[in-house]
């Protein structure tokens, strides 16, 4: 068992640089989308440049770390099976499912930029771009509280939550209105 630490540790490694990838492509998406209505040449230059951005990001930081984070979690549950029995693990499953679907979606949204087919708007990315904080607050709530955590305050938590962002993305979108350089 004195390497069952080091397989957590590379587990939660993988689980910080995947976030961080889902965290930032949504940002790429939402600037790649802005660039395409740039005037020529700003619109090819920065659309070059924010498609391999986006390519480097996905390629080699996110689905690496998904994939990783993926083997240790499996190798971890292993392990320990007992944490299958457990009522959090099945709920925290559901999440890492959410997450996936979160992923592959954004995947699809990926190639749409890259083929320039996408007809989502900028607004919508950003919007879009808070999916992957939902999971993560869910997960971190779940893992840490466990069994402990009252259902009912934790899905009021997250709806207070998601109303704050929202609150926060109507405020910003406004500021922008008024100051497109905000």
């Amino acid at each position: 068992m004195d390497y069952y630490n080091y397989i957590k540790s590379f587990h939660l490694i993988f689980v910080v640089t995947w976030f961080a990838g889902l965290f930032y492509i949504p940002r790429l998406f939402v600037y790649q989308i802005e660039a395409s209505q740039k005037p020529s040449p700003e619109k090819e230059i920065l659309g070059k440049q924010l498609k391999l951005m986006a390519k480097r990001l996905w390629y080699i930081i996110t689905w690496p770390s998904a994939i990783l984070c993926t083997i240790f979690a499996i190798w971890l549950l292993i392990i320990n099976p007992f944490w299958l029995k457990q009522p959090w693990m099945h709920v925290k499953l559901g999440f890492v499912v959410l997450l996936f679907i979160y992923h592959l979606v954004s995947h699809k949204y990926y190639k749409q930029l890259q083929n320039d087919t996408c007809k989502k708007s900028s607004s919508y990315m950003r919007i879009w771009n808070e999916g992957a904080t939902f999971i993560l607050f869910a997960v971190i709530f779940l893992v840490i509280l466990k069994s402990s955590i009252n259902w009912i305050w934790g899905i009021v938590g997250m709806l207070i939550l998601g109303v704050l962002i929202m609150l926060g993305f109507k405020i910003y979108k406004r500021i922008r209105e008024k100051n497109p350089e905000a």
